[in-house]
């Protein structure tokens, strides 16, 4: 990293001009964890949780959260996504389920927000969905694995 770029002359905030970089196929791929209660979990599996299908409504979540980065994040540019998508691991022996966001575009930057912001907001669905039978729900961990395409090259978290 040279420097940051979001600042004017005048050091305050600013969108970054992209007009002149070229468009390319960008891939971002981020991942977080929500751990819970068995109990939770075992509701989760078993579609015993009241206000419905806790994955399905977060897997929707997640991928509408990718198409409105720009609009929860001030900097963000609107970007026409060509793919976004959510899986999800559940891992009973640690009480958790495992999230991974992937979102795709060609364009002049890159997708890493909206595909955290995807992450984030399927585990915070999950939260809700799910608080009314355990507030202690912890989500944890989430993090760019993978960014490719750009200027600046790829990203691949060891």
């Amino acid at each position: 990293m040279d420097q940051f770029t979001h600042f004017n002359e005048e050091g305050r905030a600013k969108m970054v001009e992209v007009g002149n970089k070229l468009n390319t196929k960008r891939e971002a791929i981020a991942t977080g964890s929500i751990y819970m209660m068995a109990e939770t979990l075992n509701k989760i599996i078993d579609r015993e949780i009241s206000k419905g299908d806790v994955l399905a409504v977060s897997q929707v979540a997640g991928i509408m959260a990718a198409k409105k980065t720009s609009d929860m994040i001030p900097m963000c540019h609107n970007i026409i996504l060509t793919g976004a998508d959510i899986h999800f691991n559940i891992d009973r022996e640690n009480n958790k389920i495992d999230i991974q966001a992937t979102v795709r575009t060609t364009g002049k930057t890159g997708v890493e927000i909206e595909a955290l912001n995807a992450v984030s907001t399927a585990a915070l669905t999950i939260y809700d969905m799910c608080k009314a039978v355990d507030r202690g729900m912890e989500i944890t961990g989430i993090k760019l694995m993978k960014k490719t395409g750009g200027k600046s090259g790829d990203f691949i978290r060891e």
